[in-house]
Parts: C-alpha cells; sequence; structure tokens
C-alpha cells in the first residue's frame, strides 16, 4: 500500500526585510550563490535576483558595503 499525501502547511518567505536584504549581498560578495542563498532563507531565487539587480531593497548593497568597510 502507498503513503498517503500529506499537506505542507509551512509558511514559505515571499518577502525580504531590509536587513535580510543586506544579508543577501554580505553572503553573495563570501561567495555563495544565489541558489544556496535562497535555500538558507526558503525562499524563491527570483527574489535573491531582486535584491542584487536592485529591484527591490533599493540601498541595501551601500549598507552591505558600509559594514563590510568597502565601497560598493
Amino acid at each position: 500500500m502507498t503513503t498517503p499525501v500529506t499537506q505542507d502547511n509551512t509558511p514559505r518567505k515571499t518577502k525580504f526585510t531590509f536587513e535580510e536584504a543586506v544579508d543577501v549581498w554580505l553572503r553573495r560578495w563570501a561567495g555563495q550563490f544565489q541558489h544556496e542563498i535562497a535555500a538558507a532563507y526558503v525562499i524563491n531565487v527570483r527574489a535573491i535576483n531582486h535584491v542584487l539587480k536592485e529591484v527591490s531593497h533599493v540601498g541595501s548593497k551601500e549598507e552591505a558595503a558600509r559594514r563590510m568597510g568597502r565601497t560598493a
């Protein structure tokens, strides 16, 4: 007999906060790939791409650079 399918009601993240967007930049500069960052946040890779292309959370790149002590 087969195992019954159970519904996964775990809420998924759909948007980033500004702090998380800053973390995305820091992770990317540390060498993580977009799909690895997406897996860590359980979010679609498209959301990562929007942060890195500065479609969403404009200014997060500059804040991440400031925290690292580098220029953007």
